[in-house]
């Protein structure tokens, strides 16, 4: 598990996971998502631009990366 910081809250799922190096762009993380291959909060989450704030969990593959705002 691995502490992603974000700069403002909320921020939209899709943007995390290629943000984060997680999908290659913005097209393969909203397809993902689409597909059901991601967790929030350890259901699975279909809405590409669900916004994800600080606290929240988001694995996708064998990721998982735990939500927090910089300080």
């Amino acid at each position: 598990m691995r502490n992603v910081e974000i700069a403002k809250e909320p921020i939209e799922l899709y943007k995390i996971l290629k943000l984060e190096g997680l999908a290659p762009s913005g097209g393969e993380a909203k397809k993902a998502v689409a597909d059901g291959q991601v967790l929030v909060n350890g259901a699975v989450e279909t809405q590409k631009r669900k916004k994800i704030v600080a606290g929240d969990v988001v694995s996708f593959g064998s990721e998982t990366l735990t939500i927090s705002l910089e300080k």
